[in-house]
C-alpha cells in the first residue's frame, strides 16, 4: 500500500530549527555524521514535489525498490525551500525537486551544503493563458505572471525574450531580473511564488509556469503551453539530491541507479507524453 507522508506545519517549524542548529555542528553531530555510514536497513527518506517528482518515487518504491533491496519512503512538499532545509538537517535523507541553477542560488543565499546525485528528468518551463491562443496575441498593457525567485524568474524571462515578448540586457543569462529588461514591449509584470502561479491565470492574461506547478494545476505543457522551453541543451535538469558527504550512501547509490533504470524511462514517457522528459546522467 503507497505511504505518502505529507509533512505537518510542526515538522516544518522543527526541520527549521534543525537548520539553525546544524549550522554551528561538529562532525560529531548526529546530522553531520548520516550518510555513507548510514545503516542500509533503515528507510531512504526522500523529500520530493508531489508532481511528477513524488509520483516518479512512489512508482519505484511501488514497482523496483523492494527487488533491489531498497527501504524509500516519500515526504512530500508543495514549496521550494523546505526539502532542502530538511535534507540539511538531517530531518530526511535525500530531496527530487530541483535543478542545478535552483540549488547553487539556495546553496550560497543559505550557507547550505546540498549537492546534486544524478540527473533524473526535465520539466520544460511554458508560458500559458487562459484567454490567449498564441504568444502572438499578447499586445502592450497586457499582465504577464512569473515566478518571484532568482532563478526560475531569470529562467521565465529568458523564456520571454527568446520569443520576442521583452528584450534584455545582453549577457544577463538565467540571472536576469525585471531590471534587467531594456524593452517591456508595453507589458506588465506580477511576480509571484512559483507555487502560487497556477492559481494567478484567471487574474493575467498570461503566466510562465514551471512544469510540475503547471501538471498539478491540470495544465499539459506539451499541448497547453504557448510557448515551452526546448529540451535539448537544457540546464535545468530535476535531480536526486543530498547533504554533501552523503553521496556514497549505498541506499543513495541505489537509488539513484533505479531513478535511471529503463523501467523509468517507460514510465515517465508514458505517463507524461512529453510534458516531462527523461534527463538521467551525471549533473554537469
Amino acid at each position: 500500500m503507497r505511504k505518502n507522508i505529507k509533512l505537518t506545519a510542526g515538522i516544518a517549524a522543527t526541520a527549521a530549527l534543525a537548520l539553525g542548529l546544524s549550522a554551528c555542528g561538529t562532525s560529531s553531530d548526529p546530522a553531520s555524521s548520516k550518510g555513507a555510514a548510514g545503516s542500509a536497513d533503515k528507510p531512504l527518506v526522500v523529500a520530493a514535489s508531489p508532481t511528477p517528482h513524488a509520483d516518479i518515487l512512489n512508482y519505484v518504491k511501488d514497482n523496483l525498490a523492494e527487488k533491489a533491496g531498497l527501504k524509500l519512503e516519500v515526504k512530500e512538499f508543495t514549496d521550494y525551500v523546505l526539502p532542502n532545509t530538511a535534507t540539511q538537517s538531517g530531518q530526511v535523507d535525500a530531496n527530487f525537486f530541483q535543478h542545478k541553477p535552483y540549488l547553487d542560488d539556495f546553496n550560497q543565499k543559505n550557507k547550505t551544503t546540498i549537492v546534486p546525485v544524478v540527473n533524473v528528468h526535465l520539466e520544460p518551463l511554458g508560458l500559458y493563458s487562459k484567454s490567449l491562443k498564441s504568444a502572438k496575441d499578447i499586445k502592450p498593457g497586457q499582465t504577464i505572471a512569473v515566478p518571484n525567485d532568482t532563478t526560475n524568474g531569470g529562467r521565465a524571462l529568458q523564456l520571454l525574450a527568446e520569443n520576442g515578448l521583452i528584450t534584455l540586457k545582453p549577457g544577463v543569462g538565467t540571472n536576469a531580473k525585471l531590471s534587467d529588461i531594456t524593452d517591456k514591449k508595453g507589458l506588465e509584470f506580477k511576480e509571484l511564488e512559483a507555487a502560487t502561479v497556477p492559481r494567478a491565470l484567471n487574474d493575467v492574461d498570461a503566466a510562465v509556469i514551471n512544469g510540475n506547478y503547471a501538471i498539478e494545476a491540470k495544465l499539459e505543457p506539451a499541448k497547453d503551453a504557448l510557448v515551452l522551453e526546448k529540451a535539448e541543451g537544457n540546464p535545468y535538469a530535476n535531480f536526486l539530491a543530498v547533504r554533501k558527504g552523503n553521496e556514497q550512501d549505498a541506499r543513495v547509490q541505489k537509488l539513484a541507479e533505479l531513478l535511471n533504470s529503463p523501467e523509468v524511462k517507460k514510465y515517465i514517457e508514458d505517463t507524461y507524453k512529453g510534458s516531462v522528459i527523461p534527463a538521467f546522467g551525471a549533473v554537469k
